[in-house]
């Protein structure tokens, strides 16, 4: 079996993901993809407020990689799809600066588009890593907003983060 699930410092390169999950695979018709990056402004109660000089983001080795696979056999189960891959960065990143990528192979694009967004909204509610971002008046860690347990809810799943 492929590696899913990757939890690195490095960057990631969007296509040579891409290229691997069709690699040797022609019953592959879609690929759908996300990429989250690091923006220069918090969003504070729907609007961007504070410049951010720098995010810092942290995660539970061991545990947030068996979280992110136990997720993605919740999408296999509930969507036709061949493969997804899960990158995920920790470290200390700046605004433009990409911090993760759901990638998900199938035959046809709507199995495609729903699990990687079932995905991503499982894994910003429920995966364990811890943001910090550094604006000009100090660090504040990043606590988990309303709208993302909403977006997890509409899959059936309840989350009581915010």
């Amino acid at each position: 079996m492929k590696v899913r699930v990757l939890i690195q410092e490095d960057d990631f390169d969007v296509s040579a993901v891409l290229a691997a999950l069709r690699q040797g695979d022609l019953r592959v018709g879609a690929l759908c993809s996300f990429v989250g990056t690091v923006r220069d402004t918090r969003m504070l109660t729907g609007q961007s407020d504070d410049q951010v000089v720098s995010m810092t983001l942290e995660h539970y080795p061991g545990m947030t990689e068996a979280s992110i696979e136990a997720m993605i056999d919740q999408a296999h189960a509930r969507f036709d799809f061949y493969q997804a891959h899960v990158i995920h960065r920790v470290g200390t990143f700046n605004p433009a600066d990409q911090i993760v990528l759901v990638a998900v192979s199938s035959a046809h694009r709507g199995e495609s588009f729903k699990a990687c967004e079932f995905l991503m909204d499982y894994l910003k509610t429920q995966a364990p890593f811890w943001k910090k971002e550094q604006t000009p008046q100090g660090a504040q860690w990043v606590d988990a907003r309303v709208s993302d347990d909403a977006a997890l809810a509409r899959w059936g799943i309840s989350a009581h983060n915010a």
